[in-house]
């Protein structure tokens, strides 16, 4: 079960197709839904994660908290708007499409994707990119 939840001022514009693209990505991969719980925050609210439970006083777009079970992804993933907002204008994206890279992005963390070298940052940014295409379809 896909679940939105909402600490700032904004919304969605189509959950149910997000949910549902989540879940085929999840599908696509061999792995079974879970419990995702996602949560768009603004900044301020994810420092204060980012410093609590990771030690990092730095601002991030995201930040997953994996609870996956064998092929089962469940997990809760924290998005900062005001970082994905400002990551779209950095990389000339539409928020949209900056928006389900990230939301993407932790799932496939989940799933056993890794962005700490170079090589893996590759690699996941490809599996984004194939997975981006899955919700253009």
């Amino acid at each position: 079960m896909i679940e939105f939840n909402y600490e700032t001022a904004f919304k969605l514009k189509d959950e149910e197709k997000i949910k549902n693209w989540i879940s085929s990505c999840i599908l696509h991969y061999g792995f079974t839904e879970g419990e995702l719980n996602y949560i768009f925050c603004d900044d301020a609210y994810l420092l204060k994660l980012n410093v609590e439970f990771l030690e990092h006083d730095t601002f991030t777009d995201i930040i997953s908290f994996d609870y996956t079970l064998g092929k089962l992804i469940s997990g809760d993933i924290f998005i900062s708007i005001e970082r994905v907002k400002e990551n779209a204008k950095i990389f000339s994206q539409t928020l949209d499409n900056e928006l389900n890279r990230v939301i993407i992005h932790g799932v496939l963390h989940y799933i056993g994707y890794k962005d700490k070298t170079e090589g893996e940052k590759l690699l996941m940014r490809a599996e984004e990119d194939a997975c981006l295409k899955l919700l253009e379809s």
